[in-house]
């Protein structure tokens, strides 16, 4: 038995992956947990119907912006120390949160909570590449990691309902602490320390990274903005022309800068490509598919937060299987099919949630969606991961990391953002809307939902290539890095 494959080295393996995957967990489940808090929020620090959306906003704003950074960051400085930093930074945010006394603490600490994010998560998934072999050891991994994540979101509006209701508010921020105490304490004995290993420069572009996340922070403010400023307003246009500008900008910058932030080379990639223009849909389809099932469940069938949160429940269960079944897939068929079929999955979830009626009920109207949504969002949650960072240098786990958490998160602003207004849409102004016309405009943010989705199995049904796919399963199998095609 070889010393890479001895029972200390599994379990040595397996404890770095629950370490990641429980903090993949508690960052991806506090972008949701807030949720069914909103109106208890709402109540207790003074906001108005339209600041309470900046308690979801900041953490969005500066978790999208500063994910470049993070992972560029954790391939210079060390990916565990910046794993390290970005805990501590979450976990005194999370406490800040769950201390806040006014309306701008919350949003404040909520803010900071997104940077802590942004410096964990390029950071661990670049772990998880860096540590587990390329091909079927990586792909479970990531699989897990897949899961994780995508039960993070549904189990964030579950554990969100039962503290709301059992402790105050209070609780879904100050849950974070113990946590990320344990992950702070555990993470210098667990995790092995890297940093991408390569001849060039490695000086921080310092131009690169104030356009870029200057950019992305802009760009997401002028979406999540938009539906109170208006679409058409001065301000609106004003900003995304001002985030247009610093992305051309960055670009300007990387093709000249010496040691670039994002080496625009890493675009060939076809796979890489493909990965994120999915990733981006995947964030505007489901991102608000369980804010607008939230909202359906208490302002239409008069649901209280513990009871919105156990109706989560068959939702989470479903994503954990469905994570597993296309991680094993995917070593198998490739990426590309999985992905595929979960896009139509979700696409098929959402028109199901369409037809949801102001005298529906749980059982009727949402589970079945919800398992439908569920399903897709675990089989293409993976494949789009896996696909991401396949066939990039290890020098390069923490770029494509972050890149992919970053179009996610800007998909994730642009589907709340257009699916709100969608909603807003065909209700009256200046009056207290009927149920009828609330389901009305839920129902058709879940039908534009569903064309963003169907968007997407479009995109990687045409745009991504069969060949690097397969080019996947044989590399898998002899546990070598795959050849993927440039172009």
């Amino acid at each position: 038995m070889s010393a890479t494959t001895t029972p200390a080295h599994h379990r040595r393996k397996g404890l770095i992956l629950f370490l990641l995957a429980m903090t993949q967990f508690i960052i991806v489940l506090d972008a949701s947990i807030v949720n069914v808090a909103l109106p208890s929020i709402m109540r207790d620090l003074d906001f108005t119907q339209e600041s309470i959306t900046w308690v979801l906003n900041a953490y969005a704003l500066t978790f999208g912006g500063f994910l470049l950074l993070g992972g560029r960051l954790a391939d210079l400085l060390g990916r565990r120390r910046m794993f390290i930093i970005g805990a501590v930074v979450f976990g005194l945010a999370s406490l800040a949160g769950g201390l806040a006394q006014s309306s701008a603490q919350l949003v404040i600490a909520r803010g900071f909570q997104g940077l802590g994010g942004a410096l964990i998560a390029p950071a661990a998934l670049s772990i998880v590449t860096t540590t587990f072999t390329e091909g079927e050891e990586r792909n479970k991994a990531l699989g897990v990691w897949g899961a994780v994540a995508g039960f993070g979101g549904a189990a964030g509006v579950l554990l969100g309902g039962v503290l709301t209701q059992s402790f105050g508010w209070e609780a879904v921020l100050l849950v974070n602490v113990p946590i990320t105490v344990a992950i702070v304490a555990a993470a210098p004995r667990v995790l092995p320390e890297s940093r991408a290993e390569h001849d060039g420069p490695r000086a921080l572009d310092i131009p690169g990274a104030v356009t870029i996340t200057g950019g992305i922070g802009v760009l997401i403010y002028a979406l999540v903005n938009a539906n109170s400023a208006g679409w058409g307003s001065g301000q609106t246009i004003g900003l995304l022309l001002g985030a247009a500008v610093l992305v051309a900008g960055f670009i300007a910058i990387e093709s000249r800068h010496r040691a670039p932030l994002v080496p625009l080379g890493i675009f060939k990639l076809g796979t890489l490509r493909g990965a994120n223009v999915v990733g981006l849909l995947i964030g505007a389809s489901l991102f608000s598919m369980f804010l607008f099932i939230t909202f359906y469940l208490q302002n239409i069938l008069g649901h209280d937060a513990m009871r919105t949160g156990l109706e989560y429940l068959p939702l989470a269960i479903v994503i954990i299987i469905s994570a597993g079944t296309a991680s094993a897939m995917v070593s198998k068929i490739g990426f590309k099919t999985p992905l595929v079929i979960g896009m139509l999955l979700i696409t098929a979830g959402l028109l199901c949630f369409s037809r949801i009626s102001v005298d529906g009920s749980w059982a009727a109207d949402i589970l079945g969606p919800s398992v439908v949504a569920a399903a897709g969002l675990g089989f293409s949650f993976v494949p789009v991961t896996i696909a991401a960072v396949s066939g990039t240098k290890p020098e390069e786990a923490g770029l494509a990391s972050g890149l992919i958490n970053t179009v996610q998160q800007v998909g994730g602003a642009l589907g709340v953002s257009v699916l709100i207004a969608v909603a807003s849409g065909s209700l009256p102004t200046g009056a207290q809307p009927s149920p009828e016309q609330l389901t009305e405009g839920y129902a058709n943010a879940f039908l534009v939902g569903a064309a963003f989705a169907f968007a997407g199995a479009l995109y990687a049904m045409f745009a991504i290539s069969s060949k690097d796919s397969k080019a996947f399963v044989e590399a898998s199998a002899a546990g070598e890095a795959p050849v993927v095609a440039v172009g």
